[in-house]
């Protein structure tokens, strides 16, 4: 059976926050160009030719969010009304809508992380929160088990998901993709994706 046949049989979250101001980047990201769509479409692309689904966290400008995927078939966005109170509450709004047994948390300006590194990640998935980096630099997709999801949820942290992962069972793959560690939040790093795509 393909892979693609096989995902869609199996039910794969990927909660992707896309929520915030961009305010380093002085310009909206989600939004900017990237391979004749845009950077978020990019990232929605990637997950989904691995994932079954991904849960879009919606915050600043939701409105077009709304509307830009709402005959998405594959996107699911859920609005975070506090969103300026950082990215931990975003993930809380969006976890609260995971299915699958394991899901995927990876971000919206994260355009370069490939289906191969999805579903390597998957491969090695168990009963502990998987970072593909390591220790110092964790980098995404992040896989974490749907039973840590009431720890995520009830925490008081405001700050790091990491921290609250880390209290539980953790693996690390090592892996040294500079994809796993590339955010678009700057117009320098804008500059370097576009350079890359040529």
């Amino acid at each position: 059976m393909p892979t693609s046949e096989m995902n869609a049989a199996k039910q794969i979250d990927c909660v992707m926050p896309a929520a915030g101001l961009s305010s380093r980047m002085g310009e909206w990201k989600m939004m900017l160009a990237y391979q004749n769509q845009t950077i978020l479409d990019k990232s929605i692309e990637n997950a989904l030719k691995f994932c079954s689904r991904v849960i879009l966290v919606a915050g600043y400008r939701s409105d077009e969010l709304i509307e830009r995927y709402k005959q998405h078939s594959g996107v699911t966005v859920t609005v975070n009304e506090g969103y300026r109170l950082g990215m931990l509450s975003s993930i809380k709004v969006g976890i609260a809508q995971v299915q699958s047994e394991h899901f995927f948390i990876a971000h919206g300006d994260m355009p370069c992380l490939t289906a191969e590194l999805y579903r390597y990640c998957w491969q090695q998935r168990g009963l502990y929160s998987l970072f593909p980096g390591c220790e110092k630099q964790t980098g995404h997709p992040v896989l974490i088990p749907k039973i840590m999801i009431p720890s995520i949820l009830h925490s008081e942290q405001t700050g790091n998901l990491r921290r609250i992962l880390t209290k539980a069972n953790v693996r690390y793959l090592n892996l040294t993709d500079e994809a796993l560690f590339f955010d678009v939040d700057t117009p320098e790093a804008y500059q370097q994706l576009l350079a890359n795509a040529q």
